[in-house]
C-alpha cells in the first residue's frame, strides 16, 4: 500500500469535508435558533435557494458594473433577502398563528418561484449558465507539513467554524437573550408571565435564523460554485432540519452532524472517480442522504423536543 497516496487522499477528504459542511453549518444554526424558540421553519430550503440566487444576481450585476467588493455586496443582499423571508414567516407563524408546516412550505415554494422567475428575467434563457469569479481560498496554517491543505479554505468557512459556532453556543447558554429564547420555546406562558415578550423573541429568532439560512445558500453560489443553477441547494435545507434533531438543538452537536454529512458527501465524490468500482453513480449521490436518515433514526429516538414546539402562542 502506498501510504503517501493514502495520506494525500485523507488530507484532501478532510479539507473537502469542511467546505461541504460550511453551508450546512450556517443553515443548521439558523434553523436551530428558530426551533429553540418553538417554531419549525420549513421555509429553510426555499430561503437557502433565495439566498443563493440573490447573492449571485447582485454579485454578477455588481461585477459587470465594475463595483468593488461585488461578492460582499452579493452576500449582503442574500442576508437581506433571508431576513425579509424570515419576517414573512414570522408574520404568518407568530403574528397570525398559521400552521407552521403550511406557512413554511409556502415560504419555500414562494422563494423558489421568485428566484427562478428572477433568474430568467435577469439572465435570460441562455444554454450556458452565467458565472462569476468566486471567493478565493486561503490557508492560515499553510506552512504545516502534510496537513496544510486541510486548512486551504474560504473565509466563510473559517467564520462558520471559528466564529459562528462559538458565538451560537455563547448566545444560547450564556446570555439573557439565549435564556429568553429557550424559555419561549419551552413554556411561552411562563415566559410571558415573567415579562418576556414572546412575539418579539420568536420574531428575532426567525429573522436571525433565516439570515443564516440565506448565507448558507449564498456560500454555494458565491464561493463553492461561482454560479447559480436550479439544483444548487439539492435538498440541503431538509438535511439541516434533520441535523437539528440529530443535534438535539445543540450547536456543537450540530457541527458534528454537518461534518458527518460533509464527510460522506466528499467521500462519494471521490469514490465516483475510482474506475474499479462498478456501481451506478446514483447510489453514490444518495449515500450522504441515506447516512443522514440513518443517523437521525439512531440519535433521534426518544429525543426531547422543545416544550412549545410547533405551538402558536396566544395571550389569554
Amino acid at each position: 500500500m502506498d501510504w503517501v497516496l493514502v495520506l494525500t487522499f485523507v488530507v484532501g477528504l478532510l479539507g473537502a469535508t469542511l467546505r461541504v459542511a460550511t453551508p450546512l453549518i450556517y443553515a443548521t444554526i439558523g434553523e436551530l435558533y428558530t426551533e429553540r424558540a418553538g417554531v419549525l421553519n420549513l421555509g429553510i430550503e426555499g430561503t437557502m435557494f433565495l439566498g443563493a440566487f440573490t447573492g449571485f444576481a447582485i454579485a454578477a450585476k455588481s461585477s459587470e458594473a465594475g463595483l468593488p467588493g461585488y461578492l460582499w455586496l452579493g452576500l449582503l443582499g442574500a442576508v437581506v433577502a433571508g431576513m425579509l423571508m424570515g419576517l414573512l414567516m414570522a408574520f404568518f407563524s407568530v403574528s397570525l398563528g398559521v400552521n407552521q408546516h403550511v406557512s413554511g412550505l409556502g415560504i419555500t415554494l414562494l422563494s423558489i418561484g421568485l428566484s427562478l422567475f428572477g433568474f430568467r428575467l435577469i439572465f435570460g434563457q441562455s444554454s450556458v449558465l452565467p458565472s462569476i469569479e468566486p471567493f478565493g481560498q486561503f490557508s492560515i496554517f499553510g506552512n504545516l507539513p502534510v496537513l496544510g491543505p486541510i486548512f486551504e479554505q474560504y473565509l466563510l468557512t473559517y467564520l462558520a467554524f471559528l466564529v459562528l459556532l462559538p458565538l451560537a453556543w455563547w448566545l444560547l447558554y450564556r446570555t439573557s437573550f439565549g435564556l429568553e429564547l429557550r424559555s419561549v420555546g419551552e413554556n411561552p406562558e411562563a415566559a410571558d408571565a415573567a415579562g418576556v415578550n414572546v412575539f418579539r423573541i420568536r420574531t428575532i429568532a426567525i429573522v436571525l435564523g433565516s439570515a443564516l439560512m440565506a448565507m448558507g445558500g449564498a456560500f454555494l453560489s458565491l464561493a463553492q460554485l461561482g454560479a447559480f443553477s436550479p439544483g444548487i441547494i439539492a435538498g440541503r435545507g431538509w438535511v439541516c432540519i434533520a441535523l437539528v434533531i440529530f443535534a438535539k438543538w445543540d450547536p456543537v452537536r450540530a457541527m458534528w452532524g454537518a461534518l458527518l454529512f460533509g464527510g460522506v458527501f466528499a467521500l462519494q465524490l471521490r469514490l465516483q472517480l475510482i474506475n474499479d468500482i462498478d456501481i451506478p453513480f446514483e447510489i453514490f449521490l444518495a449515500l450522504p442522504y441515506l447516512v443522514t436518515i440513518l443517523a437521525l433514526a439512531i440519535a433521534g429516538r426518544n429525543v426531547a423536543y422543545p416544550g412549545a414546539y410547533l405551538k402558536a402562542y396566544r395571550r389569554e
